[in-house]
């Protein structure tokens, strides 16, 4: 997976008057839209911005060069097999919008199956990743926060290039690829395994389990309490 891939719309405020009726979204308000798409850590790898605010986010791939590379056989060489079936070539995250290409691994509408679930609940938690990535950008970059007030929209596209680019390099700076992963289990939920799986002892060490006596309680005082 290269990352998940969405849209997100920077109001303009001064918009030209004659640009108006091309520039307004399904709100009302008059917006440039930012295609991007980001990894796990935020990072971008891809922005494509200056379409017009009134078009989706099919009509923005339609005009992104974000497969202009696979297109001249410039992809990642990638090879995955699942459930014995082997792919060649990455993959993005998309939502329902997106076409039914081999690139976009979306949802499965209308779940039945605990596996179908599974999967969905797995990949709209990692499609947040590009949500995650907006948020970031709009909380740590304070011109793409507040509506844009420029009147050319080549200025607008260097301000928003050239935060992505601080982001990236923030982001490579301060992220430690090397650092192992460490799984810290939630206290609660342990204590609450331990107490199911076996009795505490008065040391704070699991009782061993004795043979049951004819009327089946354990035989040992301290397990018939926690019984």
């Amino acid at each position: 997976m290269i990352g998940s891939i969405d849209c997100m719309h920077w109001q303009w405020k001064n918009c030209p008057t004659a640009w108006q009726g091309d520039y307004g979204n399904r709100k009302g308000q008059k917006s440039i839209i930012l295609e991007a798409v980001a990894s796990f850590d935020t990072w971008v790898w891809h922005a494509f911005f200056g379409v017009a605010g009134s078009q989706n986010d099919l009509n923005v791939l339609g005009q992104s060069p974000v497969f202009d590379k696979v297109l001249r056989g410039h992809s990642p060489q990638v090879t995955y097999q699942i459930n014995n079936t082997v792919y060649s070539g990455a993959y993005y995250l998309a939502d329902e919008i997106y076409p039914r290409w081999t690139t976009f691994v979306k949802t499965i509408p209308n779940p039945q199956s605990e596996k179908e679930r599974s999967f969905d609940s797995f990949q709209e938690g990692y499609r947040k990743d590009v949500e995650r990535c907006f948020g970031i950008l709009q909380a740590r970059w304070a011109i793409i926060r507040g509506t844009a007030r420029m009147l050319d929209e080549e200025v607008l596209r260097c301000i928003m290039m050239t935060c992505i680019i601080l982001h990236n390099m923030i982001v490579e700076d301060e992220y430690d690829y090397d650092a192992p992963e460490v799984f810290e289990p939630d206290p609660m939920n342990t204590a609450l395994t331990r107490i199911y799986e076996r009795p505490i002892g008065p040391n704070g060490l699991p009782l061993e389990p004795e043979p049951l006596l004819h009327d089946g309680r354990f035989n040992n005082p301290m397990i018939d309490r926690y019984q």
